[in-house]
């Protein structure tokens, strides 16, 4: 789990409403702007703390990682610079009993403040060019110890992996909804993003160019094979990473279902990585226990292959 803390005066009551995070994807100039940035960077399970008036009345679990998506109509003229189009995270908000003051408790926080990009000053204040700055664990703890018990063991009890996992339905179809509505995407477009979600279409057309067959077991029958994503469908930060081709794996029914599930990856040089919940029997069943390596991936596929092992891996 990772800990974020987002400021939120202006925008509030919209997103804690609405359950989500929203954000410029650039500054009003055009330039890079690091709390926009992590957005890219939340994963489902990371726990949020809201601030807003110097205070935290809710904390939230994101529920997805940053994507594009349209500006919030509920918004209104509230950032009229923004661009229209920008980052989101889906987030299950809860609103706190015990609403704390930071800067009741500076003298514990100013330890333990990042040294860079820290989303608060020394004395406690918002920082009014901060949205979504990341908060050391260390950080954290001082925190969740003074909101105490309601929020301590949040992710643990409520947002084991099952939970998380069944939520990932309703967060894809949040995302496909958006997809259909946005306006600056033609029909063709709409139709491949929305068709890819289940590994058809135009990204299985991409996929199957690079990958004509599946890695592990040698199947080549179209008919047979699944266009799995290799970086899931709804991690995608943009819509070209879910049509790229290079995100994407021609797989057999099982072997797709390890490897979305997190039970098998590999690495760059094709070397077949195994999970530790999988038993040496049930790879013996599914035949799977004398297959090593399936071959190198290519650069842009390691990209994609790192995000897996590193996010998706059951390691």
């Amino acid at each position: 789990m990772s800990y974020w803390w987002v400021n939120q005066n202006q925008t509030y009551r919209q997103e804690t409403s609405g359950g989500y995070l929203w954000s410029p994807q650039k500054n009003s100039n055009g330039a890079y702007n690091q709390f926009y940035e992590n957005m890219k960077l939340v994963e489902p399970g990371d726990l949020v703390f809201s601030f807003c008036d110097t205070r935290i009345p809710a904390v939230g679990i994101a529920l997805s990682t940053g994507r594009e998506s349209p500006k919030p109509d509920e918004f209104g003229n509230v950032g009229e610079n923004w661009s229209d189009v920008g980052w989101r995270v889906d987030v299950d908000y809860h609103l706190l009993n015990r609403v704390i003051k930071p800067k009741d408790f500076i003298d514990d926080l100013l330890p333990v403040l990042p040294k860079k990009y820290s989303p608060i000053q020394s004395n406690g204040n918002g920082l009014q060019n901060v949205y979504l700055a990341a908060v050391p664990s260390v950080m954290a703890e001082v925190l969740i110890g003074h909101i105490g018990d309601e929020v301590a063991n949040l992710a643990e009890v409520s947002y084991g992996n099952a939970k998380l996992e069944d939520m990932q339905n309703l967060v894809e179809d949040k995302i496909e909804e958006e997809i259909k509505s946005r306006p600056d995407l033609q029909v063709t477009e709409k139709a491949a993003l929305t068709k890819s979600r289940r590994g058809q279409g135009l990204f299985k057309d991409r996929v199957s160019k690079v990958e004509p067959r599946c890695r592990v077991t040698g199947v080549s029958n179209s008919a047979l094979l699944i266009a799995s994503h290799i970086k899931p469908w709804a991690r995608c930060s943009t819509n070209a990473e879910r049509l790229d081709q290079n995100n994407g794996l021609m797989l057999t029914p099982t072997v797709d279902r390890l490897f979305d599930r997190g039970y098998i990856t590999f690495t760059g040089e094709g070397e077949i990585l195994v999970s530790g919940e999988m038993s040496s029997s049930d790879l013996a069943l599914l035949g799977l226990s004398e297959i090593k390596n399936v071959g190198a991936f290519s650069d842009q596929q390691e990209v994609y292959l790192l995000y897996h092992r590193e996010r998706i891996f059951r390691g």
